[in-house]
């Protein structure tokens, strides 16, 4: 019932109690019918004449001698004219019929405004309740789409939050990582502060044996140890890499170790004639280049420049007898003739 109620919210409501309404007026009739038949031969029959008896009441004395009386006559009713009778009797009837009419009619009008009263409260109740169901159908859609959107504010609300921590996450990984490429850069630099610092003291300590091997290689110089080999060309001088740190410390082959391994470096295609230049080495034990720079230039700065890059290009330089290299030396480098 509510299924089809609900299908079609707009039908007009059945009426009910109508076959019930026809069973009452029905009965009414009928009713109204026996009363009007038995009122009618109720009245028809004429009323009989009465008789009455008069007694007295007799003393207890002797009795007398009877005295006879003679027997009192009642007078008879006089008649009523029958005709007079039956129209009063006609007229009672109808006043009767009348009578029993109206209330009839009035039983029924009552009847009838007691079922339209009914039929439009039942219609009424079926509005209502028709107006109630669409009410409610309407909430129900209202609740339904309300529910949706809110679930869908909170699926997306779901996915900012998701969007937002995995951006979070990305910051703090990005953050990480230039957290510790700047370390990485502070070490690199207090790396190479501190290189830059012990390369400092390295020179300053070098810088005080320069003059002392300067010397040594000049005095060298004088003493013919490099003017007979200037001329096989060779293109490095063997008085440049027979002294080392500490002077005579290196033995006395380092100085063709360092020939073999830089003369191979050597490009140049320029002139040969009278160019001489001293570089100043500065090796760790291991043989580990740390530092070539010109001690003594030739006054051709590309002919310098070609000797740079060639003691350059012999990184690592060879060890020693003892396994170590000298932390210091210088190599003069001619050009091949």
């Amino acid at each position: 019932m509510n299924r089809k109620k609900s299908v079609y919210p707009f039908r007009p409501p059945k009426e009910r109690g109508t076959w019930r309404a026809f069973g009452l007026a029905a009965l009414m009739h009928v009713l109204l019918g026996l009363f009007l038949y038995h009122g009618i031969h109720w009245q028809n029959s004429t009323p009989a004449g009465a008789e009455a008896e008069l007694w007295t009441d007799v003393p207890n004395t002797p009795a007398p001698t009877p005295v006879v009386t003679p027997p009192v006559q009642v007078a008879p009713t006089p008649p009523v004219k029958d005709e007079e009778a039956d129209i009063a009797l006609q007229e009672k009837k109808r006043k009767q019929q009348e009578e029993a009419a109206a209330k009839a009619a009035l039983l029924a009008e009552q009847q009838r405004q007691k079922l339209q009263a009914q039929q439009e409260a039942e219609a009424k109740r079926q509005q209502q309740l028709a107006e109630q169901q669409a009410a409610q159908l309407a909430a129900q859609k209202a609740a339904a789409e309300k529910l949706k959107q809110q679930q869908a504010q909170a699926e997306k609300l779901k996915q900012q939050q998701l969007a937002d921590q995995e951006k979070l996450k990305q910051q703090q990984l990005e953050q990480q990582k230039a957290q510790q490429q700047a370390q990485l850069e502070a070490q690199q630099k207090a790396d190479a502060e501190k290189a830059a610092k012990a390369k400092q003291l390295a020179q300053q300590q070098a810088a005080k044996k320069q003059l002392d091997q300067e010397r040594r290689a000049r005095l060298a110089q004088m003493q013919g140890m490099a003017g007979g080999e200037s001329s096989t060309g060779n293109g490095l001088a063997k008085s440049g890499t027979g002294s080392g740190a500490g002077g005579t410390a290196t033995s006395p082959g380092y100085a063709e170790k360092v020939q073999r391994r830089v003369r191979p470096n050597i490009v140049w295609a320029g002139d040969t004639q009278g160019l001489e230049t001293v570089i100043s080495v500065r090796c760790a034990p291991t043989g580990t280049l740390l530092s070539a720079t010109v001690q003594r230039s030739s006054g051709n700065p590309q002919w310098d420049d070609a000797a740079l890059r060639a003691v350059q290009r012999s990184d690592p330089m060879p060890l020693d007898t003892d396994g170590r290299a000298p932390a210091t030396f210088l190599i003069t480098m001619r050009p091949a003739a």
